[in-house]
């Protein structure tokens, strides 16, 4: 039995109900994230909105489960648990990874959700394959990387207990993400997608995140912010503010 609105799954986590609200916004992290990532964004956009984060399993409250290394096996655990969540209309917004994970839970939502749009943030179009293989070599290799995307706080990477706890979650995500295939490699979604990016980011160049172009059946929209593959980091205020602005326009076009 899927639980009734209001209700918490290990996969969602609502920080500040607003039942009042007209519409959700759901989020997804990055690799190695988890659902607090978002809980800022939670708290500046309620009430107006009725935000959830999703929490993947192998992490903090979570982190005696198995972890699920396969972006579309994510995906349709989730799609799962938003059946329950469906009787408003859903934005949907992840980062990196969670961009991924985002698109492919759109694709599998029933055809009874009203999907505003997608915004996908930090992550190249689901079309282009990179050859990344960071999941496969040692701890150390996994660790570099994170900090070269300054994606934790330096001090916690060095925190033995917490590598330790964080590492396998990590691991799990880096080959959900490097072995991530889009089938068909056109895919579309027949709602809108807004494309959020760092000017400064490694991992995504802005000829990457245009191509999120070919994968909506909608209008597509690219808002490039300074700074590189966390650039919500840098100034979370702007960012929030780009994502309430976007949502609200979706949600006044559909009443037009």
């Amino acid at each position: 039995m899927q639980p009734l609105p209001g209700q918490m799954s290990p996969w969602i986590r609502r920080f500040h109900p607003a039942p009042e609200a007209p519409t959700r916004l759901v989020c997804f992290a990055h690799a190695g994230g988890s659902a607090p990532f978002f809980f800022p964004v939670s708290r500046a956009l309620t009430p107006d909105l009725d935000v959830l984060a999703i929490q993947y399993p192998g992490r903090q409250d979570r982190r005696n489960e198995p972890c699920l290394d396969s972006i579309p096996e994510l995906a349709d655990h989730i799609a799962r648990e938003l059946r329950a969540w469906t009787d408003k209309p859903l934005t949907l917004f992840g980062h990196s990874m969670g961009a991924s994970v985002a698109f492919e839970v759109a694709r599998r939502l029933p055809e009874e959700a009203t999907l505003l749009g997608v915004v996908a943030s930090g992550r190249s179009a689901p079309s282009i394959v990179r050859a990344e293989r960071v999941h496969e070599g040692d701890d150390e290799k996994i660790l570099e990387e994170l900090r070269n995307l300054s994606g934790t706080d330096a001090q916690l990477l060095g925190d033995e207990d917490i590598v330790r706890m964080i590492l396998p979650a990590l691991r799990a995500d880096y080959k959900a993400v490097e072995t991530y295939v889009c089938e068909p490699v056109d895919a579309t979604i027949a709602a809108p997608i807004t494309v959020m990016t760092g000017d400064d980011d490694p991992r995504t160049s802005l000829e990457q995140a245009k191509a999120w172009s070919r994968h909506t059946d909608a209008e597509f929209d690219l808002k490039v912010f300074p700074g590189g593959h966390f650039y919500l980091n840098d100034n979370p205020t702007a960012i929030i503010a780009a994502l309430a602005d976007q949502v609200a326009a979706w949600v006044g076009g559909r009443v037009r």
